[in-house]
């Protein structure tokens, strides 16, 4: 089977560290060159519409603001069971739509094989378009966090 991977950024950029999905995406496609088989999107606010870009995904790496008892800026990875159970805890109805886009995939038998969040502890979550310093001041750790990740997928078998 051949590897078929996904980076999806996911977060709404108008309500400032809400966004950072989306701006760890951009950062990560200007500063690294993507392998053919690793498609990326920036998926903002689209939940369910996001279906059908998982139709023959193996491997799906999604980015976005992660809610928990972390200091604002620490990085946080989650994978199997561990994502549902953080996206019970949402930051804004993108959310929703992303708990439901992985049931919803799971349900179709669409839901790849190997899922990782890869994130940050937001600080602050007003309305605004930029990210927060701690946001800002971690974001290439979160995109170099992100870059490995791949690489390790890249060099593992399918």
């Amino acid at each position: 089977m051949e590897r078929r991977t996904l980076v999806l950024g996911v977060g709404n950029i108008l309500v400032q560290d809400e966004g950072l999905g989306v701006r760890a995406l951009e950062r990560l496609q200007a500063s690294h060159r993507l392998p053919s088989e690793v498609s990326a999107i920036d998926g903002g606010t689209m939940g369910l519409d996001l279906l059908p870009y998982m139709d023959g995904i193996t491997h799906l790496l999604i980015l976005d603001a992660v809610h928990g008892s972390r200091p604002p800026g620490a990085l946080v990875r989650l994978e199997g069971e561990a994502i549902p159970a953080a996206l019970a805890m949402k930051l804004s109805v993108h959310q929703i739509g992303l708990q439901e886009l992985l049931a919803v995939a799971r349900f179709q038998g669409t839901l790849p094989g190997r899922v990782v969040v890869w994130g940050m502890q937001p600080a602050c979550l007003e309305p605004g378009l930029g990210l927060s310093d701690p946001i800002r001041a971690n974001l290439d750790d979160l995109v170099e966090a992100a870059a490995g990740e791949l690489a390790s997928w890249a060099t593992a078998a399918v």
